[in-house]
């Protein structure tokens, strides 16, 4: 079964965006609030999440160069 909720870490994970950084859009309006699941816990619904990483524009920018390595046999 799929995740339906997760919390700070693992959105932060999810979208490669720093969990502060998460935090900081959060406060901007730019990014979906966490849902209260008990007096003091919160997390993200999947599917919200899911639509915010949708919804983001498609870049210009040329991705990254390849920094992997190569392990020498």
């Amino acid at each position: 079964m799929k995740p339906i909720y997760l919390e700070l870490d693992a959105v932060a994970r999810a979208v490669a965006l720093a969990a502060s950084t998460v935090q900081r859009l959060v406060r901007e309006g730019a990014f979906p609030k966490p849902r209260q699941l008990s007096g003091r816990r919160v997390a993200w619904l999947v599917r919200e999440i899911e639509e915010w990483a949708e919804a983001r524009p498609i870049s210009d920018l040329a991705p990254p160069p390849n920094t992997s390595r190569r392990i020498a046999n």
